[in-house]
């Protein structure tokens, strides 16, 4: 069993921090893919957590590290037309060769995303059912051939080029935390992409997961992946210390309690982590996407030395 091992780019960090230059992104990007690591991702936010824009920032990901998956963790399609967003990942996935995968969500219910979908224009109390809207059109519109729409949009026997590199599109990993998203992934997409605030709540939400998709007939057809954080120190205090103080300045105003309670963290020692990661393979996880506390240099040499001595690999 072979387990995809993934680096989250800190994109919104370096935003936070006043240094945008996207160099330094290429550069983990480069050392992620000489360490090891299968696959590179950006998060997505306009307004609420300002950072790079993840399509374009992967594109520049897709040359530089050639070969390695990139993906987005996670995407919000209803902040997008998705006649042009169709377009920008058909030319994302031609890159990146067949290497793209597109996680995405619906948005989570709090002020600054309130806030960011009224900025875009977009009807935040119809998010769900314009989401599922937006990724059926760029499905058909990734088969290349004409398409007629009545919708939210408007098409009638529009052609879209380019078509994906890979037939029918990227792959589509949905992040979801409630029963009817669970449903919802088993029947229609082919990953599943949660947060969740340990292993034990990951296998119970992908067991529901894996009875939507067989009761579809599409028993082997989802992928399981889980999103995690990651703080490391000799000192489990500090490690914690490190880990609040960097929940509390990313999600700001959010407590840092709440945001512990719905996102899988690790803060200790690097002997503890290998454990720590393990119970979500047990779990069902294939692909670990990983998103570092600080020093990232450090972080991606101690996941890339704990993973040649894994055992759940």
């Amino acid at each position: 069993m072979t387990i995809g091992l993934g680096y989250l780019l800190p994109t919104r960090e370096g935003v936070m921090q006043g240094r945008p230059q996207a160099a330094p992104l290429l550069d983990l990007a480069r050392r992620a893919q000489g360490l090891g690591f299968q696959s590179l991702w950006a998060g997505d936010s306009l307004l609420a957590r300002p950072r790079h824009d993840p399509l374009t920032l992967l594109a520049a990901v897709a040359a530089v590290a050639p070969g390695m998956q990139v993906g987005t963790a996670i995407l919000l399609p209803v902040l997008r037309n998705p006649v042009l967003l169709a377009q920008q990942l058909a030319t994302l996935d031609q890159i990146s060769s067949g290497r793209l995968i597109l996680g995405v969500g619906i948005g989570a219910d709090n002020p600054a995303i309130r806030a960011e979908f009224v900025a875009a224009g977009v009807p935040f109390e119809r998010r769900l059912g314009r989401t599922l809207e937006a990724l059926r059109l760029c499905r058909a519109l990734w088969q290349g051939e004409p398409v007629n729409w009545e919708g939210r949009w408007k098409l009638e026997g529009q052609v879209l080029g380019p078509r994906p590199f890979r037939s029918g599109g990227p792959p589509i990993w949905m992040g979801t935390s409630v029963p009817a998203g669970f449903e919802r992934t088993g029947r229609w997409f082919d990953g599943f992409f949660p947060l969740g605030p340990d292993a034990a709540t990951f296998a119970s939400r992908w067991r529901a997961v894996q009875a939507s998709a067989e009761t579809a007939g599409r028993s082997d057809a989802v992928t399981a992946a889980i999103y995690l954080t990651v703080s490391t120190h000799d000192d489990p205090m500090e490690a914690e210390r490190r880990l609040d103080a960097y929940l509390a300045d990313y999600y700001a105003p959010l407590p840092v309690a709440i945001m512990r309670q719905v996102q899988a963290c690790f803060a200790g020692p690097e002997g503890a982590l290998e454990p720590w990661l393990a119970a979500f393979v047990t779990a069902g996880a294939r692909h670990l996407v990983l998103r570092f506390v600080g020093d990232h240099e450090r972080h991606l040499e101690v996941v890339a030395d704990l993973r040649q001595r894994a055992s759940w690999d």
